[in-house]
């Protein structure tokens, strides 16, 4: 047995106020090569440390995969403003590490735009490597520097053909977030997906009526998850 199931409770959806959420949560047993993790990408499976879940609520079908397809992605103006706007800003590659400067990073990223909710507290050191370090994916770390000060990380986690975003934080203050570094990690990260033949840029989910997802619809053309079958979206 490859997997072994940790979690399969309800709870309050993240994404939609009064919803009830399943979210199953697998602990892989084993690394997955770049192969099984295209076919998991494709399911629009999601990673946890070393965990992998797929919705399964009881009442709802509003969460999406979302992928955007490598060779047909045009940006769109104000995207191409965006990563003008970041043309001084370089990219570190390599595995993903912690740091206390990491740390501190991300917690100032979640508290400053109000990404937490009254029941979180600050992220701990183990938290941050049990979530973003510890992986079941060959997983990659994108270090985002402006000068020599770090103002944003990218996790992904790779597969032989696509590439799967995992999370993104950056420095909140005024003069970093006037660059639109969410926006520039997308198209850095599709880049990345060019220059190594990988056909696809895995989003993670998308729901029409959730601010904190919806916004992914901006990368066109795509493709979202509709009952086990991957349609494109202009």
């Amino acid at each position: 047995m490859s997997q072994k199931l940790v979690y399969d409770g309800l709870q309050r959806c993240p994404y939609r106020e009064g919803q009830v959420a399943r979210m199953p949560l697998y602990r892989q047993l084993q690394q997955l090569t770049l192969d099984q993790a295209d076919i998991r990408f494709a399911n629009a499976e999601r990673r946890v440390g070393t965990c992998l879940y797929r919705t399964a609520c009881p009442t709802c079908t509003a969460c999406e995969g979302i992928r955007v397809p490598v060779a047909t992605f045009r940006p769109s103006k104000s995207q191409r403003r965006a990563l003008r706007r970041c043309a001084d800003v370089r990219v570190e590659y390599g595995s993903p590490t912690f740091s206390p400067e990491k740390l501190a990073l991300f917690n100032k990223h979640k508290q400053v735009r109000d990404l937490t909710s009254d029941e979180d507290g600050a992220m701990t050191p183990l938290g941050y490597i049990s979530w973003l370090v510890q992986s079941c994916f060959q997983t990659m770390e994108m270090r985002y520097y402006l000068g020599d000060r770090l103002i944003a990380v990218g996790i992904v986690d790779l597969g032989a053909v696509a590439m799967s975003s995992v999370y993104f934080y950056f420095d909140p203050e005024p003069e970093i977030s006037r660059l639109s570094p969410g926006v520039m990690s997308v198209l850095r990260e599709l880049d990345f997906c060019r220059r190594t033949g990988r056909e696809h840029l895995y989003l993670g989910l998308f729901v029409h009526d959730c601010r904190q997802l919806n916004y992914k619809g901006g990368y066109r053309p795509h493709e979202r998850l509709f009952d086990g079958d991957w349609r494109a979206v202009e």
